[in-house]
């Protein structure tokens, strides 16, 4: 059995992630709840991303699988967002992310693989989005470069989805006009669900996606690539 490490594996997708792979893999979350994990075979790690170094000595010496899951969601005018605000996405979503990779890295083991994420507004300019999108697009960049460096010993990929109905994104979706309104946005006229985003992750996880790295996978509902409004 595959060793796969979760940060932030207690909500949303990455939740979502544990539950596709708990069967069949040895898993370890880091985060800083467990009570959504209820009776989950996973192996639970207390782990705040901004303020805890991992503590490596409670995984196993060799990790097959990562995915850094903790994210932001600041939607505002460019006039109205804050320095602070820049620093704390750009803290929480890359910085914190490159610790941890800092971390974990010595333990990848050979043909390893990395799932960050990311939002399909680094790729497609949205207005209110200037802060998230600097924050992802940092892992982008990062992703690619690092795909680059460790190529062939380690895989390393970006899943780029659109809005999903996590706990994160509750204040976009929490009336039924909103989540209608968000629906019609996407060519699929429907918002994401948080397995959609965890059945690609866990795909590029696992042996079926051997031959991709430094991969950047909108998972939109077509809005990345189509305009059919």
């Amino acid at each position: 059995m595959k060793n796969i490490v979760l940060i932030g594996g207690s909500h949303g997708i990455g939740l979502s992630m544990a539950k596709e792979m708990a069967s069949d893999h040895n898993v370890f979350i880091a985060s800083r709840t467990k009570e959504e994990l209820g009776s989950l075979n996973v192996t639970h790690i207390p782990f705040d991303a901004l303020s805890d170094v991992l503590d490596t000595t409670t995984l196993p010496d060799e990790i097959h699988g990562f995915a850094y899951c903790p994210g932001s969601i600041n939607l505002k005018p460019f006039k109205m967002m804050s320095l602070d605000t820049f620093q704390e996405d750009m803290q929480l979503n890359f910085f914190s992310m490159v610790r941890v990779v800092k971390e974990l890295i010595p333990k990848m083991t050979e043909g390893g693989s990395m799932v960050f994420f990311s939002t399909v507004a680094v790729g497609t300019g949205m207005p209110f989005h200037t802060s998230v999108a600097a924050a992802k697009g940092a892992i982008e960049g990062f992703a690619k470069s690092l795909a680059a460096e460790y190529a062939p010993k380690l895989r390393v990929n970006v899943v780029a989805p659109s809005l999903v109905d996590t706990p994160l994104a509750g204040r976009l979706l929490n009336n039924d006009k909103k989540r209608e309104l968000m629906a019609q946005r996407h060519p699929l006229k429907r918002v994401g669900e948080a397995n959609d985003i965890a059945q690609i992750a866990t795909f590029l996880l696992s042996d079926q996606s051997t031959w991709m790295t430094g991969q950047i996978v909108g998972v939109d509902g077509g809005m990345g690539s189509l305009n059919v409004n």
